[in-house]
Parts: structure tokens; C-alpha cells; sequence
């Protein structure tokens, strides 16, 4: 039986991702850093059908010993670790870059782009001794080169995200080792990060102009997560970039606006 290890994943599109791996009968690794969320998400998650077995590691990306500590306890508990994604991320506050205080920079830094290298790091070395393995690295905004106001430093680090995955992913080519690595983009999630910042609730501010974008293209996460692990728990390609929201679809998604009227942000009030 195969295992996953999701970073982030006590709640969101982690959380989603688990369920849908639980279902295809995989042992599942939760990991957060809040203790009540990841506790409360291993009980819920255990509850519901699939013959692998459910854990929580609490987990602070940031720190390579906590990172190690996951990777450890996946590998005691079932013996191998299959597929590893980088999912942890928090979002900025709704600032100019020059408003924003160095510890909120820092801050998105370490979570963001350091939290996936840490796990990618610890990940690699350990299928690289078990012999396989696939690696995912979340992307998001920025990742494409977008720009908007208050999202500079998030865009950046999920930049850089897409660089060094795709930089990883041709090391293990030329190391020719039997790991994928590869990108999952999610699109545009409707979630409670959209609002959070810093790992916070309610303090992001979206614009009616940004919210009529994300009403168009935007989507739950179940409905996201059930489409990338079906393509990751199929997918045999390295460097393989498994994308929800295409250009295709957007251009559909604004086309069909005028006739498929939708408010995520009424329902959530």
C-alpha cells in the first residue's frame, strides 16, 4: 500500500487532496502546525472510507528538523513514503510592498519558498535511498508572471516555487534517478485563504473587481483536489506540470459568465 505525505493539509486543498487519496486506498500522512486542527482533521479523515491508515505529524515547514521529523515518522509508520507534496503556503496582507514589515516578508519567505525546499530536501533524500518516489510542489499566483497590487511578495515566492521545481526536476534527470518531481496548479481556490493572511483569518480585503474574476474562474477545493490526484496518482512523466485551470478553460469560464452567474462570496457570508 502506497503512502502521501501532505504538508498543510489540516485544512483547504490539503486537507481535500488527503480524502481523495484516502479513497484510492492509500495510507495518508496529515501534517499542520496547529495541534487542534491537525487532530480534529486525523479523526475526521479516519472516519471515512479507504483501507490505508491516517496519521498527523505536527509539522512547522520552516524548520528542517520538523521536516526531517515527518519524513521520519511516514517511513517508521508504513515503510516507504510514495508521493510528497509541498502544500503549506500562507497568503500576504492586503499591503504595497514597501508597507509591508520585514517580519511579514520574512515571514511569507520561510513558509512559502523555504518550507517547499525544506521539503523537497528531506523528501529527495529519502526516495533517492528507497529507490522512488514523487515529489509536487504547489504553485499560485505569480507562478505564470502575473501581476496585481498586494500580492508582490506572495507572487514572488510562488515564482520562485516554479523554478526550483523545474530546476529539481532536471537535476534528477541528470542525476538519473527513478523520482518524479513535478507542479500542481490549483487555479483559483475558494477558501478561506483568499481572505487570511500570514496564517490569520479576515485580514485580506478583495476588491468587487477581483471578486467578479474570482467568481468566474474560481473553484471549491474538493472539486480541484479530486482532478490533481487522480493525474498525480497517474501521472509517469518528471517535470510534468498537472494544471486546473487552463488557458482553454478560463476562456470558457469568461465566455459562459454572462449565462452561469455565480457568488462564492454570498454563500460564504
Amino acid at each position: 500500500m502506497k503512502t502521501v505525505v501532505i504538508t498543510g493539509s489540516a485544512r483547504g486543498l490539503g486537507y481535500e487532496m488527503a480524502k481523495n487519496f484516502r479513497a484510492a486506498n492509500f495510507n495518508v500522512v496529515l501534517s499542520d502546525i496547529n495541534e487542534a486542527n491537525l487532530a480534529k482533521s486525523v479523526e475526521d479523515l479516519s472516519g471515512l472510507p479507504g483501507e490505508g491508515k491516517v496519521i498527523g505529524v505536527k509539522c512547522n515547514v520552516t524548520v528542517l528538523d520538523d521536516v526531517e521529523n515527518l519524513a521520519k515518522s511516514a517511513k517508521d509508520e508504513f515503510g516507504s513514503l510514495d508521493i510528497w507534496i509541498n502544500n503549506a503556503g500562507v497568503n500576504q496582507p492586503s499591503k504595497y510592498i514597501w508597507e509591508l514589515e520585514e517580519k511579514e516578508i520574512d515571514f511569507l519567505m520561510q513558509v512559502d519558498l523555504k518550507g517547499t525546499i525544506n521539503g523537497s530536501n528531506v523528501a529527495m533524500r529519502v526516495m533517492k535511498e528507497q529507490g522512488s518516489g514523487a515529489i509536487y510542489n504547489v504553485e499560485g499566483f505569480g507562478s505564470n508572471d502575473a501581476y496585481q497590487p498586494y500580492l508582490v511578495m506572495y507572487g514572488t515566492t510562488k515564482r520562485a516555487v516554479t523554478y526550483f521545481t523545474s530546476a529539481l526536476a532536471n537535476e534528477v534527470k541528470v542525476a538519473n534517478l527513478p523520482i518524479l518531481v513535478g507542479k500542481l496548479s490549483p487555479g483559483i481556490m475558494i477558501t478561506g485563504f483568499l481572505t487570511s493572511s500570514n496564517g490569520k483569518d479576515g485580514t485580506v480585503q478583495l476588491s468587487d473587481k477581483v471578486k467578479k474574476v474570482y467568481n468566474i474562474l474560481g473553484d471549491y477545493p474538493d472539486v480541484i483536489a479530486k482532478f490533481l490526484v487522480k493525474e498525480m496518482i497517474k501521472n509517469k512523466k518528471n517535470d510534468k506540470r498537472i494544471e486546473w485551470l487552463t488557458n482553454g478553460k478560463a476562456f470558457c469560464r469568461f465566455m459562459g459568465a454572462g449565462f452561469n452567474k455565480r457568488d462564492f462570496f454570498k454563500e460564504n457570508n
